[in-house]
């Protein structure tokens, strides 16, 4: 349950840790490690939130890139998918409770979900049975 609290500690900046949205599994090995050049690679691709922008392609770009490392998949696919978000989608993912994501299909669903829901389908469907 969360904490209660006033209007002030609302609009008061925090001076205390964040917490952690996404819960990280144990990895293997104890190199883990991605590379600020990887960062910088899923930074140049961020999704902004654009309805004119493929959700498929910025998901199929970020497993390409992702992919660059062969161990620690999941880990590595979690603590990167917040680097390939902003504006919009990053203050989405700001948005999700504490501990709220402990998977990669976890954080897949919830942001197709909220950035490629069931409406998008019918109306992709509608313009396609309209087609003249």
């Amino acid at each position: 349950m969360a904490e209660e609290r006033t209007l002030k500690e609302y609009a008061t900046p925090s001076t205390g840790e964040s917490q952690a949205i996404i819960v990280y599994s144990a990895v293997e090995g104890n190199n883990f490690e991605i590379k600020p050049a990887l960062c910088n690679l899923v930074q140049q691709n961020q999704f902004y939130g654009s309805p004119t922008k493929d959700l498929n392609l910025h998901i199929s770009t970020f497993f390409r890139l992702g992919g660059t490392l062969k161990a620690n998949q999941e880990a590595v696919r979690l603590h990167l998918f917040p680097f390939s978000l902003r504006d919009r989608p990053s203050a989405w993912f700001q948005s999700l409770e504490v501990g709220s994501i402990t998977s990669w299909d976890q954080m897949r669903q919830a942001f197709l979900a909220r950035f490629f829901p069931p409406s998008n389908t019918a109306k992709g469907r509608d313009q396609i049975t309209r087609f003249n």
